[in-house]
């Protein structure tokens, strides 16, 4: 008999899955860089909700900083 997928699933995760967020950020600093704040302070909130708004990386980079800012 076949195993239901969600077996197969469990199974399947390693331990590296658990880590995501060191595997999703390449170039650590480079929103600060896009939006040209200074790598030593916060981006505000405001430049953060207008920077997710944008196309391309800027735009995913920021919208994954909105995110981790919840966690």
């Amino acid at each position: 008999m076949e195993e239901p997928i969600v077996a197969r699933y469990a199974k399947s995760k390693d331990a590296s899955s658990d880590r995501w967020i060191s595997g999703a950020v390449k170039r650590p600093g480079q929103l600060h860089r896009d939006l040209g704040i200074p790598q030593e302070e916060k981006i505000p909130s405001k430049k953060l909700e207008a920077a997710t708004k944008r196309p391309g990386k800027v735009g995913q980079r920021a919208r994954l900083a909105k995110t981790l800012r919840k966690m």
